[in-house]
């Protein structure tokens, strides 16, 4: 029996060639930004081979070869002999601040990325068996990346960029304007709490994270405003005092059943009529799509955690839901397949 052959124009193909192709590809990328390849096209439109050559201080058979690469990601074209940033490009990898995805792609590379070829492995045993590479008998990344504080930065600096990528999308929520004082449970290093203290300027954050993270976020320019409280989310209570409580790119990470140990912590800890906020990558409800939500479940499998995933915002309406919370209320289709869930404890 035979079968059609698949038409070169069908998008599934073309995206399986894609795929393939990526990690090269990827990788290309990143080198054009250690090398400072966008950032001369930015300055120098057109600019030839030559030029190139001098400024990355690259061989002139491997300036060739790359800027080929750059070319066939879509992100550089070449005219009239000279290279050129597509729109693309310079929008996203000419900046070098702090929400640049310049930082976003180095953590990929450097942690993510070389976790990935351990993926059958993984699945097979049910656990993160990539975490094998980092020191520590810890039983997830977070944990002994304490050990590791040079690559503990480039990730905070990766999640921190992504963050702030995603961040007008929670921000601009008109809910989360009213809040007087807001927990930032798994706050990191301080990213959401510092643009959230900047959007509202009457009110309060308190930053609940591991120690060795709480102490990125030390020095934060609004110290009467930003308070820090070192802890262990599971360990120890949450703190109480404030009106409402965000998980913000945190509860993806764990399991159900962790989830909602978390939500009862939160529950207990907030008032009545004190609100909890979830915010994050969401799946779509019948988990068949989204390459962001597929990509960093894998990652948590792999590499992070060994459990958790990117969740429909259905599951996280009912684990509020058991931990007492009602009036729930969530908004999706948010930016980078994004979503937030608001609940109130009555």
């Amino acid at each position: 029996m035979t079968t059609a052959a698949i038409s070169q124009d069908d998008p599934i193909y073309e995206r399986f060639h894609l795929i393939v192709n990526g990690p090269a590809l990827f990788n290309a990328v990143v080198t054009g930004l250690d090398l400072g390849v966008f950032a001369l096209l930015s300055e120098h439109p057109g600019a030839g081979p030559a030029e190139i050559q001098q400024a990355a201080r690259l061989p002139a058979h491997q300036t060739r070869v790359l800027m080929h690469a750059l070319c066939a990601t879509g992100l550089v074209r070449r005219r009239d002999g000279g290279y050129h940033n597509t729109r693309a490009a310079e929008e996203l990898l000419t900046s070098d601040g702090p929400a640049s995805w310049r930082h976003i792609l180095a953590g990929w590379q450097q942690i993510y990325y070389p976790a990935y070829p351990h993926l059958t492995e993984a699945m097979s045993a049910g656990t993160n068996t990539a975490l094998a590479a980092h020191p520590g008998t810890e039983p997830t990344l977070y944990q002994r990346l304490a050990h590791q504080p040079e690559l503990e930065a480039v990730l905070h600096r990766s999640m921190s960029a992504f963050t702030l990528q995603t961040m007008p999308a929670l921000l601009d929520n008109p809910e989360i304007a009213t809040v007087r004082h807001l927990l930032d449970v798994g706050g990191g290093d301080g990213t959401t709490a510092r643009a959230f203290a900047e959007r509202f300027p009457s009110a309060e954050v308190t930053i609940f994270d591991m120690p060795s993270v709480t102490r990125l976020a030390g020095d934060t320019p609004d110290g009467d405003r930003i308070r820090l409280h070192p802890g262990d989310l599971f360990a120890d209570p949450l703190p109480a005092g404030a009106d409402a409580v965000l998980f913000s790119h945190v509860l993806e990470v764990f399991s159900g059943e962790q989830i909602l140990a978390l939500l009862r912590k939160a529950y207990e800890a907030l008032p009545v009529s004190g609100r909890l906020f979830i915010y994050g990558f969401h799946a779509s409800d019948d988990e068949d799509g989204g390459v962001y939500s597929a990509r960093l479940s894998l990652y948590l499998n792999v590499l992070a955690t060994g459990t958790g995933m990117t969740y429909p915002v259905g599951d996280y309406e009912q684990w509020a839901r058991q931990a007492g919370f009602g009036d729930i209320r969530s908004y999706t289709g948010l930016p980078y397949e994004h979503g937030l869930v608001v609940a109130t404890k009555e």
